[in-house]
């Protein structure tokens, strides 16, 4: 099997019964889907699946850190999530203080790095006070870089880089420049996207950066999402043969 130098290896025996290793992307990208679903199914308000979603968000986190994953990108809040109901995004904002406020410490122990990606100023002041407070507190850590894309939306990442450009009456000469002036600039283009609860969409997420990124849909909702769900999802990553537009050889 071919694997790409943007690629790290693990032994198996590390982190799986599996007889082969798997390859590590250097970075995830996460869409964290079904936590209205999921609490449906129970009975229980939507805002009882979200907060069983940031469960799934720190385990998952520990574990990327612990399989040396790079980067991990967690579609957090995107910008269509705003036609949402007052009372639900309100709730989600004061979820999001929460818990951020309950991480910190955790993420520090763990030497992570928080990055929020996102038109912030879209964001209620106090979530993103509590944000601004948290990505100043890990900024010095040199593990698993953790990017929340908070008021988030590719399409309007790609316009605001566009209008940025033209506004600095700046000329690109190449693909990279410009994605060093996207929101994600310094943090490798996602090698895998996980998108839970079995749709096939991107929803609006990393449109640029996921060129070549392999796609693996499970079907578990997200509140169900642990590290073997993860480990599941490595596991068919590392079958697949990334050519990156070129045919092999």
């Amino acid at each position: 099997m071919k694997r790409s130098p943007e690629t790290n290896t693990i032994a198996a025996r590390h982190v799986t019964p599996d007889p082969d290793p798997l390859i590590i992307p250097r970075h995830i990208a996460v869409i964290m889907d079904g936590n209205g679903r999921w609490a449906k199914a129970r009975g229980l308000t939507r805002l009882a699946g979200h907060r069983e979603g940031v469960k799934s968000a720190r385990e998952i986190v520990r574990v990327c850190g612990e399989l040396g994953v790079e980067a991990l990108t967690l579609y957090t809040f995107s910008t269509e999530n705003f036609r949402r109901s007052r009372a639900e995004v309100d709730a989600l904002m004061t979820l999001l203080i929460t818990t951020v406020g309950r991480e910190v410490r955790n993420l520090m122990e763990n030497n992570v790095r928080l990055s929020v990606i996102g038109r912030t100023e879209q964001i209620a002041p106090a979530t993103r006070r509590a944000l601004e407070s948290a990505v100043d507190k890990l900024k010095s850590n040199t593990g698993l870089h953790l990017v929340l894309a908070i008021a988030y939306g590719s399409r309007q990442e790609i316009l605001d880089t566009v209008n940025r450009l033209i506004e600095g009456g700046r000329a690109l000469k190449d693909e990279a420049e410009f994605t060093e002036a996207l929101y994600t600039k310094g943090i490798p283009d996602p090698d895998l996207i996980i998108r839970t609860s079995g749709e096939y969409r991107l929803s609006n997420f990393l449109l640029w950066q996921s060129a070549y990124a392999e796609l693996v849909v499970c079907q578990t909702l997200w509140p169900d999402f642990r590290r073997a769900e993860l480990l599941d999802a490595l596991r068919e990553f590392s079958q697949r043969e990334r050519r990156f537009g070129a045919r092999p050889q």
